[in-house]
């Protein structure tokens, strides 16, 4: 179990309250029911962090990890979940990572793309998410294809389906619920990012990042994110080896 305790709240929950960033646009981290209710590991890890604190857990969802870091980084919100990346370390402190999932491909089945790196070829425009990891990563790493932005990674999805770009990068997850059922696409077999998702801080409190990566340990540990990740319907996502 974690060690957080009530002790912890003036470096945590300075507020009162426990401000929880949640990335809606992660759909293996959290998720809207048709209720409007909030589930998923990011959810569960807020709420059981708050409960050790000993406060509400005030949970604001944000539809892209753009806004959840933007959330974070002006102080709007106490604690968030997103993608271990180099530009948003300038502003914020990471836990180690918690889940590891796979940025890839999302193409036509007539395509002659077979592997990721196949994919950086002159001519070629790749639909992503604006400030999602991967749009983060692939801005500096591509030579040769363009990226084309949507607002939302659902939303980059649905501009490759419209021929907005020739392929689609994403989550795994969510591009092979795009491509179920279908005969018209597929997704590559090999990942181009291995997204490391951790919680995140501001900057500037040392002690509460020490206190958060111990809570994200801990729940590694005994099994509390593996059986989070199965409660939601992401029991396939991988939890990451303890720091």
């Amino acid at each position: 179990m974690s060690n957080v305790t009530p002790e912890l709240r003036p470096v945590l929950a300075p507020t009162g309250r426990l401000r929880a960033a949640i990335n809606l646009g992660n759909p293996v981290l959290a998720q809207r029911a048709a209720d409007g209710a909030l589930g998923g590991v990011s959810v569960e890890l807020a709420r059981a962090l708050a409960a050790g604190l000993g406060v509400e857990a005030a949970l604001e969802p944000f539809d892209t990890a753009g806004a959840a870091f933007a959330a974070l980084r002006d102080g709007a919100c106490d604690v968030g979940f997103l993608a271990i990346d180099p530009a948003r370390a300038a502003e914020l402190d990471f836990t180690a990572p918690y889940v590891v999932i796979e940025g890839t491909y999302l193409v036509p089945a007539s395509s002659d793309f077979r592997a990721a790196a196949e994919v950086d070829r002159e001519g070629v425009r790749i639909a992503a998410g604006k400030n999602s990891a991967y749009d983060l990563h692939l801005g500096r790493s591509l030579r040769a294809a363009r990226l084309v932005h949507a607002p939302s990674s659902a939303e980059a999805i649905a501009l490759f389906l419209a021929g907005g770009a020739e392929v689609a990068a994403g989550i795994r997850q969510p591009l092979a619920a795009a491509a179920a059922g279908r005969d018209d696409l597929r997704v590559l077999p090999d990942r181009f990012l291995e997204i490391r998702q951790a919680m995140a801080l501001r900057r500037g409190n040392p002690a509460g990042a020490a206190a958060l990566h111990g809570f994200v340990e801990a729940m590694k540990a005994d099994g509390f994110v593996a059986a989070a990740l199965a409660r939601s319907g992401q029991g396939e996502a991988t939890v990451a080896p303890a720091a």
